[in-house]
This record gives C-alpha cells, sequence and structure tokens, in this order.
C-alpha cells in the first residue's frame, strides 16, 4: 500500500545489488542469523529461513529511499495531475467492465463500491504495471539490519516468511516495493496476513496472480478501515470570502448542517446532505480546491496515511463514475503535467539534445537533470520539475 510507487517507482524499480564490502556483508550474515532465531520463534521453520536467505546480499539502494515519500514532498497539483489522468480513467473504466463478476461480488460481501476498489488499483500500481521489481525478502532483510525503523521491518519480513511457508504466493513473483509492498494492490506483508482473502475460490489468497484476490482483499482492507456502504467519500465544496482555515482538518468533524451555516456550499450545486460528521480539507490553502470528507475517506487514508494519496484515489473514483475535474483551481500558475504531458516533454527534451533516456512519463534523475539545464537556459527557476512552464517553452521552440 504504498501509491509513492507510482512516483518511487520512476526512482527505484530497477532491482540493484550492490557489491558489499566486506565488513558490510560480515555485518550482514551476522543480522541474518539474528533474524533466523527471531523468525523461528514465530514459528518459520529453518528450512523456509535458509531457502529464502541463501545467498543473500543486501540491497544498500533501498536505504535510499527511506525518507522519500512522494506524498509528502511533491506539490498536490503534480502528485494528482500525474495519478489522476485522462489515462488512468479510460484504462479503469475498461477494468471495471472486465471484472464486473468479481467487483460486483466484492461489494455484496463487503460493502465497498467497485470504482472505489478499481481506483485503489489504479494508483497504487497503475492496473499491474507498476507493482515493483524488488525481491521482497533482500529488501526487508536489508531494512531489517540497516538504518530506520528496523523493527518495523524485521516483522514485516516475518510477515513475508509466514507468506512464503503458507505457499500463498510463487516465491519467484513475490517481488514489489522497495519497502516490501507488492500485489496489485500493494499491500504490505502484515497488512496481507491480516486482510488478505480468497476472492476467486482457489484456496489461495495470491495478491500477485490473481486480480479477484487482489480486488477483494481490497474491499475487504476497506470494509475493516470503517467503510460505510452507500455513502460518498465526500465532496469538493465552496468556501465563502474570508472562511477562517483554522477549522479545517480531516479529524475536525462538524456536522453538514453546521458547515452549511458557515456558507459553505457544494461545488457541483447540489444540496448538502441534511445530516452526517465530515471533515474539511484544504490541501493547498483556502485558495484551492476544498473537501468536505466523510469516514469512507477515512478509510482510505487509512490505507496509506497521506491526505493527498487518499485524495487521488478519491478523485479517481469519482471519474471513473462520470464526474470531472475539480471545479476550482490549483493555486499555481505552473500547472502539473498527466503522463502523456510528461512523455512529450522527455521527447521534446530528446530532441533538443538532452538525454533522458525512452520517454516513459516517469520522472527520475535524468530528466529532473535535463529539466534543470533547460531551466536555466530559459531563465525558470533551476528546480528540475516537470511543469506546464516547461512543456509550454519545449512546445514553442524555446
Amino acid at each position: 500500500m504504498i501509491a509513492r510507487l507510482i512516483f518511487a517507482a520512476a526512482l527505484g524499480a530497477a532491482v540493484s545489488i550492490p557489491v558489499a564490502i566486506p565488513a558490510v556483508a560480515q555485518d550482514f550474515r551476522a543480522c541474518l542469523s539474528g533474524l533466523k532465531s527471531d523468525a523461528a520463534s514465530k514459528g518459520i521453520s529453518a528450512a523456509t529461513f535458509d531457502a529464502a536467505t541463501r545467498g543473500l546480499q543486501p540491497d544498500m539502494k533501498v536505504l535510499e529511499f527511506l525518507d522519500f515519500q512522494p506524498e509528502f514532498k511533491t506539490p498536490i497539483w503534480d502528485y494528482l495531475a500525474a495519478l489522476v489522468d485522462e489515462q488512468r480513467v479510460v484504462d479503469g473504466r475498461a477494468m471495471l467492465r472486465q471484472y464486473a463478476n468479481a467487483l460486483a461480488a466484492a461489494q455484496q460481501k463487503y460493502g465497498v463500491d467497485p470504482a472505489t476498489v478499481i481506483a485503489v488499483w489504479g494508483v497504487e500500481s497503475d492496473y499491474g504495471r507498476a507493482i515493483g521489481k524488488r525481491p521482497l525478502v533482500q529488501s526487508l532483510a536489508t531494512l531489517s539490519c540497516y538504518g530506520r525503523r528496523q523493527q518495523f521491518f524485521r516483522g514485516e519480513l516475518i510477515a513475508t516468511l509466514t507468506i512464503l511457508q503458507r505457499g500463498d504466493v510463487n516465491p519467484d513473483h513475490l517481488v514489489g516495493s522497495w519497502a516490501g509492498a507488492f500485489g496489485h494492490t500493494q499491500f504490505m506483508p502484515s497488512t496481507y496476513l491480516r486482510n488478505a482473502v480468497d476472492h476467486d475460490g482457489d484456496g489461495r489468497a495470491d495478491l500477485v496472480d490473481s486480480i479477484p484476490d487482489a480486488l477483494g482483499s481490497t474491499a475487504n482492507y476497506l470494509k475493516k478501515a470503517g467503510w460505510v456502504p452507500g455513502q460518498t467519500w465526500g465532496f469538493e465544496v465552496i468556501l465563502p470570502q474570508g472562511f477562517n482555515a483554522s477549522l479545517a482538518g480531516r479529524t475536525k468533524k462538524r456536522d453538514f448542517a453546521q458547515w452549511a451555516s458557515l456558507g459553505i456550499r457544494r461545488a457541483d450545486g447540489k444540496p448538502m446532505p441534511a445530516s452526517g460528521p465530515a471533515g474539511l480539507i484544504i490541501p493547498a490553502g483556502v485558495n484551492g480546491p476544498a473537501f468536505l470528507v466523510t469516514k469512507n475517506f477515512d478509510a482510505i487514508y487509512a490505507y496509506n496515511a497521506a491526505e493527498s494519496y487518499a485524495l487521488a484515489i478519491a478523485h479517481l473514483s469519482d471519474r471513473l463514475r462520470g464526474g470531472g475535474p475539480f471545479r476550482t483551481p490549483w493555486p499555481t500558475d505552473d500547472r502539473g503535467l498527466s503522463r502523456a504531458e510528461r512523455k512529450e516533454l522527455q521527447a521534446l527534451l530528446n530532441k533538443r539534445g538532452y538525454d533522458v533516456g525512452e520517454p516513459d512519463g516517469a520522472i527520475g534523475t535524468k530528466s529532473r537533470q535535463a529539466i534543470a539545464e533547460y531551466q536555466v537556459k530559459i531563465g525558470l527557476p533551476r528546480d528540475g520539475r516537470a511543469s506546464g512552464k516547461v512543456l509550454d517553452a519545449l512546445k514553442a521552440g524555446k
């Protein structure tokens, strides 16, 4: 459950196994010995542990990603522009049709509507296209031995070994993000143990090779997180002039009627619900889009604790139902780019002689370096950001 993959996949998708210096290798072997004892106390057999760690070397590259979370460091208009673009909407509607039966069964059992489940899948892994390529055991063993939060990652490593010992997932397919999230909807291993379900009836809960299992498990997760069947996640609202921003906050719940009495109205012109608790979020301040959010938004937020992430899923679910873009523009004069626009930007940079590799819409190190150099050339602030101003300048031939 790291939607961070949508951006982070561009930064760390390929498996990287650096040559460990002797001291690091020795430390890692000693750490693995301790992990084996810990795993044994949790019911992991020596055979399972040895098979999973035989010849294992640390992947020190994962430590570079430990403090990088794009939900918190990327401007929200950039974050949403890439996650909720026309391509993801079109693809999501196709997935709604293709997996209609599995989604209907999940809704009947767990109460979560198909559009929300598909939106989670779209944001988490672009409908299975970006599930990650790093071997979970290697990543989690490395994070269990080095860096911060070692205790947390040790728990996730043992959960991974439990999955292997149970035979739920093909060991060769147990790959994912640098932090251990795996499968179509990116469950952490411990989350898998608590929430994964056998939705296709084959006797195994397999989030990698069974899309119905992944969809059913996602619905089960949201139900356990407090999803209220038939309720909206929330909606965009218009704030009155001079609104007191201190009243905002996802957890500062008020009745819809109270919000209405403060002059807040729905952006789509529909009447406010008669009653029910909701919090107000203003991701870019009072001059940007504002939203009243319900317990269902909180359930999405539980999947990955970032409001921008939850808003991406909520907005994508609305778009899959036929809704349009937000009515209030983001407070920026330099718009975010869709993935198609990012590909176009990369192609134009290549034509100008910059080496950004094959245009793929993923803004990695080469792209950021090329953008920064181009920004200096045309007099824009040098921040390496793929933005509307940069694309427009390239298209204008500057």
